[in-house]
């Protein structure tokens, strides 16, 4: 996985607030339930979320958490950084220090392509554009999986 766990929790929460209106506050347990992941380990990855100003909290009876920004101007890049920092976009697959065009290490080459590849897909893809996606092909979020989806009839 090139991405921690964190991270795609990260990412699939961001997600499911994109899928709700905007401006609505959705529970933390709501999310946690939707998506089967901890209620206790998603509120620190939202707290990360919400200090990058990726998200907002709101407390009280009708609190919970929302998108910062339209989700047409939230990245997956931004979501990434926030949570699992540069090193994927910039350090040896490898794990060795000093790795670049000059010091190689034996998949250098292959790997800087892909790194690069894939940070342009996390900066241009935006929440908007993979739920939209979601949505048109009815794809999924969660672990929990649909037994009764009738698009696949």
């Amino acid at each position: 996985m090139i991405i921690s766990k964190t991270c795609s929790y990260a990412i699939r929460a961001a997600l499911y607030l994109a899928s709700q209106p905007a401006d609505k506050f959705v529970p933390i347990r709501e999310i946690s339930e939707k998506l089967g992941i901890s209620f206790h380990f998603l509120t620190k990855i939202l707290q990360v979320l919400t200090a990058r100003n990726i998200l907002l909290s709101f407390r009280g009876p009708n609190g919970g958490i929302t998108l910062a920004r339209p989700k047409s101007a939230i990245s997956l890049a931004e979501i990434v950084l926030a949570i699992d920092g540069p090193a994927i976009f910039e350090e040896c697959v490898l794990g060795l220090e000093k790795c670049d065009d000059n010091n190689p290490c034996p998949v250098h080459d292959h790997w800087k392509e892909q790194r690069e590849e894939c940070r342009e897909f996390f900066d241009t893809t935006t929440l908007e554009k993979l739920i939209a996606e979601t949505e048109a092909r009815g794809l999924r979020l969660s672990n929990i999986l649909v037994t009764d989806n009738p698009s696949k009839s």
